[in-house]
């Protein structure tokens, strides 16, 4: 299996950014990490040796990147203001860095499939639903799509447009709206056992169900408790039945 490395310095977070791949073929899978980790989560958590077979077949080409969230929402001493800036940042890093970087590492023939958990499906499904036109889709797990879970009582106008479940109810942009229903990997998932709520899947679904966005929701098994084990088997689950 390839697996690259490569770093360079973003001018939207005005630091270096590392970003790895894995295999050479197949749709562009983007990763986002859980919490505060980095680019090498979900290799260490055995997510890449869970979707080697994937990767080696040429069904997928994973790409994962790191976070800023300990600059952000996890960072208790910064001013909240500050927070939601850096979390634009990061927004504008990912679009106007990472997918020409994907896209040139494809020849502009992949489509890029965002995906995360926790706090990495936050990202990942908000970055998909503001710019479907640069994602194909994505597969977020275990998360909880309110932006104000995570801003401790702050919230401008900057936080409503990067929480989906403020956004979403109110999007009347037909553009988007039609290049969402052409998308067939919406995919969110959940657990219901520990650390797990499942209701946030069960609303941004609704929400996407209210704008005839067709969406793949699914609340696995009270036994499903909010870890590594889980979200191991739920991209390979995606991968083998969905794509």
């Amino acid at each position: 299996m390839r697996r690259e490395i490569s770093k360079w310095f973003s001018p939207n977070l005005n630091k270096d950014m590392e970003i790895v791949a894995y295999g050479d073929y197949g749709f562009a899978l983007l990763l986002f990490p859980t919490a505060a980790a980095d680019y090498l989560e979900y290799e260490r958590f055995q997510m890449i040796e869970t979707l080697a077979p994937y990767i080696d077949a040429g069904k997928v080409k994973v790409y994962s990147i790191n976070s800023i969230n300990n600059e952000s929402w996890l960072n208790d001493d910064m001013n909240p203001r500050d927070k939601i800036v850096r979390h634009k940042q990061f927004n504008d890093y990912v679009t106007e860095e990472v997918v020409p970087f994907i896209n040139n590492d494809c020849n502009n023939e992949a489509e890029i499939i965002t995906s995360g958990a926790s706090l990495g499906a936050l990202h990942c499904a908000n970055l998909y639903f503001r710019r479907p036109d640069l994602f194909a889709g994505t597969i977020a797990m275990s998360g909880s799509y309110d932006l104000s879970d995570y801003s401790k009582g702050y919230f401008d106008e900057d936080c409503y447009f990067n929480s989906p479940m403020h956004y979403l109810p109110n999007l009347e942009d037909q553009t988007i709206l039609d290049q969402m229903r052409k998308s067939k990997h919406i995919h969110l998932l959940t657990g219901q056992g520990n650390y797990e709520k499942p209701q946030a899947t069960e609303e941004l679904s609704a929400i996407l169900n209210s704008k005839n966005v067709p969406n793949n929701a699914e609340l696995w098994g009270l036994d499903v408790p909010h870890d590594w084990p889980t979200w191991r088997k739920m991209i390979p689950y995606i991968i083998e039945t969905k794509f």
